[in-house]
């Protein structure tokens, strides 16, 4: 068994999903501002994650659900994931965003697995409040390590695609690690590097 893991936003979907939120409450410059920073690695991503969802609050889960259906994916994303699982792999969603996104794409694009954050609602509106799986920095790589022992996958039949900061851990645990339209901070930790922006370029690695 061989395992690939992709990061969501600005990798299998081509944006950030908490940043198309926000454009709902007229916020979505100043949330986006927030993401950038921290996809670059100069802000905690915990702190910028409890920042930007705090920004939500008031959001109906409606048109949360609404504009989670109706993210735009990647080009070439489902083209790569049926090949990937031609060819033997679990594939795998790690989210720093939320699970109304990731559940929708596992189901469109045929994911094995998502594993994400999960907006914290009463009365059908966002409170402001997040909690979940993909909070922090090291999230990613310290579930990629718990997902390989469960499987019996090892380093060397791991792929991880990411765009930024917060994808540097789990490429501690992949023999491939693939920086896509990335940040220069997740570049740096790479061994391959993709710029044109089609995730069938993948497959030219594997």
């Amino acid at each position: 068994m061989k395992l690939c893991v992709f990061d969501f936003d600005s990798t299998l979907m081509d944006g950030e999903t908490i940043d198309f939120l926000a454009g709902e409450l007229g916020l979505k410059e100043k949330v986006a501002e927030i993401t950038e920073m921290a996809m670059r690695g100069e802000l905690d991503f915990f702190e910028s994650l409890i920042t930007r969802v705090k920004l939500l609050e008031g959001l109906e889960v409606e048109k949360v659900d609404k504009i989670c259906k109706n993210l735009p994916f990647m080009p070439g994303a489902k083209e790569t994931i049926d090949e990937l699982k031609k060819m033997g792999y679990k594939v795998v969603v790690f989210s720093g965003g939320f699970r109304n996104a990731t559940t929708h794409a596992k189901k469109v694009l045929g994911l094995d697995a998502d594993f994400s954050n999960i907006l914290h609602s009463k009365n059908g509106k966002l409170t402001g409040l997040v909690g979940g799986d993909m909070m922090f920095d090291f999230s990613k790589g310290d579930m990629l390590r718990r997902l390989q022992e469960l499987l019996g996958i090892k380093k060397d039949d791991t792929i991880a695609v990411g765009d930024g900061a917060n994808d540097r851990s789990m490429f501690a645990f992949a023999k491939t690690k693939i920086a896509f339209c990335a940040k220069d901070i997740l570049k740096k930790e790479a061994n391959v590097i993709i710029e044109k922006k089609d995730l069938k370029e993948v497959l030219n690695y594997i």
